[in-house]
C-alpha cells in the first residue's frame, strides 16, 4: 500500500499520544459502508485507551465506502486510510502499514466485537507474544451473533483442519478481533487480499514460530441493518483452499508417498506370478495399476518439493532447514545419475522384451509373462525421465533462489 494512503485524516477528537511518531497501540478497523456501526466502534476504542492511559490511535482503513463512513470516523478522531484495492485483506494490510503503533489490534467495524476490552490483548502483547487471538468459543457467542452453519460446522471444521495441518495452537482461526506486533506481521509478508487473510496470518505465525496466545472474546450480533459482506460458501471455500494449498506436505507429499509405497508393495507381490485372495485372482491387470500408482505417486511427491521451493522463494513459507540439508546431499548430479540409471534399466528391460518377441518370430505372446517384463521396464523409463526433468527444474529453482 502507498504511504499516501494515510494522507486523509483529521486532528479532531481524542487520539492519545498522537504527537509521538511511535505510539504503543494502533486499533485498525477495516471499513466498507459501516456508517451504522463505525461510530460506536471508534468511540469504544478511543474510550478504552483513554481509560487505561494507552498511548494510541484508531486507524480506519476505508475500502471505498460511499455512505459517509470515512467522514464519521474522521470527525470522531480516527485517522482514515483510503485503500483502493478491494478486499478484506487489502484493507487490513493498508491499515496495518499506516499504523504508527508498536502493537496493532484489528477488529471488524460492525460492532460485533467489544472494543472496550482491548486491555487483555495489549497485556499479552506487552508480555512478549507476537500474536494474540480472540477466541469466541471460549468467551461466548450471543444469540443471533453467528449463524448455526458457521458456529457448529464452518468455523470448527476449518479451525480443526488448520490445527491439524499446521499444528497451530489457535482455537478460533477466524476471530476478527486479534492483536499482534506490527514488526512481526510485517516479517510475515502477508499476501492474500480477501477473507482468507485471517487464516494466512494464523498459519504464517505458526510456521514462523511466533509466540501465540489466546484471549476469551465475546461476539455480539452484527449491528448493521444490511447483510454482511461475508459469503458463507464462497469464503469458506477460499479459506479451505488456502489451507490446502499452503500445506504441500498434506496436499501432495503424503498422498504421493502413500501411492508409491502401495504401488511398489503390490507390484513386488504380483511380479513373480498371479496371486489369489479368496476367490479373486490378481494378475497383470492389477500389476499395471500398481505401476500407475508408482508413477502418479512420484509426480505428487515431485509437486510437493516444487511447491515448497517456490513458496520459500516467494516468501510464502519460511526457510526449511531439513530441505536445505537434503539438497546438499541430493544435488543435480545425483538426480541425473539416478535418472539415467533408471532409464538404462528400462531400456535393458525393453530390449529383453523385444528379444523374447523375436524368438517367436514377432508373433503372439503370452501377455501374462511378457507384461511382467514390459511393465517394470516402462515404469523405470518413466521414473528415470521424470527424475531427470525434476532434477533440472529444481536446479533452476535453486538458481533463482540464490
Amino acid at each position: 500500500m502507498s504511504a499516501e494512503a494515510d494522507a486523509s485524516h483529521t486532528e479532531r477528537g481524542f487520539r492519545p499520544g498522537l504527537e509521538s511518531p511511535q505510539l504503543e497501540l494502533s486499533v485498525v478497523i477495516p471499513c466498507l459502508n459501516e456508517a451504522e456501526t463505525l461510530a460506536s466502534c471508534v468511540r469504544k476504542a478511543l474510550g478504552c485507551m483513554r481509560e487505561h492511559g494507552i498511548r494510541g490511535e484508531v486507524v480506519v482503513a476505508d475500502n471505498g465506502s460511499t455512505d459517509g463512513s470515512p467522514e464519521i470516523a474522521a470527525h470522531l478522531g480516527a485517522r482514515v486510510v483510503h485503500v483502493d484495492r478491494r478486499g478484506y485483506g487489502s484493507a487490513l494490510m493498508g491499515g496495518i502499514e499506516a499504523a504508527r503503533g508498536t502493537y496493532v489490534i484489528m477488529g471488524d467495524g460492525d460492532d460485533s466485537y467489544d472494543f472496550t476490552q482491548l486491555l487483555p490483548f495489549l497485556s499479552k502483547l506487552r508480555e512478549g507474544y507476537d500474536l494474540v487471538m480472540g477466541n469466541r468459543f471460549k468467551g461466548g457467542i450471543e444469540p443471533g451473533a453467528m449463524p448455526p452453519l458457521h458456529r457448529y460446522v464452518g468455523n470448527p471444521l476449518l479451525t480443526g483442519i488448520g490445527r491439524f495441518l499446521f499444528r497451530s495452537p489457535v482455537g478460533d482461526f477466524h476471530c476478527g478481533l486479534r492483536g499482534f506486533r506490527k514488526d512481526a506481521v510485517e516479517r510475515m509478508d502477508l499476501r492474500t487480499t480477501g477473507m482468507e487473510f485471517a487464516s494466512e496470518m494464523v498459519v504464517k505465525a505458526t510456521l514462523y514460530g511466533s509466540r501465540i496466545a489466546e484471549v476469551a472474546t465475546t461476539l455480539s450480533p452484527d449491528g448493521r441493518s444490511r447483510p454482511p459482506h461475508l459469503r458463507s460458501w464462497r469464503d469458506g471455500w477460499r479459506h479451505l483452499r488456502f489451507l490446502l494449498l499452503y500445506s504441500p506436505r498434506w496436499l501432495f507429499l503424503y498422498p504421493g508417498a502413500l501411492l508409491m509405497v502401495a504401488g511398489v508393495a503390490l507390484g513386488a507381490w504380483l511380479l513373480p506370478g498371479p496371486r489369489r485372495i479368496g476367490t479373486v485372482t490378481l494378475d497383470v491387470h492389477s500389476l499395471l495399476y500398481a505401476a500407475a500408482a508408482v508413477i502418479l505417486g512420484f509426480q505428487a511427491v515431485s509437486f510437493a518439493v516444487f511447491t515448497k521451493i517456490f513458496a520459500m522463494s516467494e516468501g510464502l513459507h519460511p526457510e526449511d532447514p531439513y530441505l536445505s540439508r537434503l539438497f546438499r546431499v541430493i544435488t543435480l548430479e545425483v538426480g541425473l545419475t539416478v535418472g539415467l540409471v533408471l532409464v538404462l534399466v528400462g531400456i535393458v528391460g525393453s530390449v529383453l522384451a523385444v528379444s523374447d518377441w523375436a524368438r517367436v518370430a514377432f508373433q503372439a505372446l503370452d501377455p501374462t509373462r511378457t507384461l511382467r517384463l514390459v511393465i517394470p521396464a516402462a515404469v523405470a523409463l518413466a521414473l528415470g525421465f521424470q527424475i531427470i526433468l525434476a532434477s533440472l527444474f529444481l536446479s533452476i529453482l535453486g538458481m533463482a533462489r540464490r
